[in-house]
């Protein structure tokens, strides 16, 4: 199943705001892992996280994270950060359960 890929409106200038070799990255790895399989968690790449209801995942591209959840037939990106924003991004972005 292909999934469509929708970015929240800050995870756009989230990306941008990237150099571009990064951004060359984090489009392919989003292409390559979120298209077509974005709940299929693996050691270090995909995570499904726990504790919170929103995100859902997170995938993981060198120094960045991409935080997102998945519906039906949608991938709905909510943040790309660096590793080192993850954590303060999901205290202020991430829903408790």
């Amino acid at each position: 199943m292909r999934y469509e890929i929708v970015f929240a409106p800050e995870t756009v200038e989230d990306f941008r705001a990237l150099k571009a070799n990064v951004r060359a990255r984090v489009r392919d790895a989003i292409e390559r892992h979120l298209r077509h399989a974005p709940t299929r968690t693996s050691r270090s790449r995909i995570k499904r996280l726990r504790g919170i209801s929103r995100p859902q995942y997170r995938l993981r591209v060198d120094e960045i994270r991409i935080f997102y959840d998945v519906t039906e037939d949608q991938v709905q990106i909510l943040a790309i950060v660096s590793k080192s924003e993850a954590e303060e991004w999901l205290e202020r972005g991430g829903e408790a359960t």
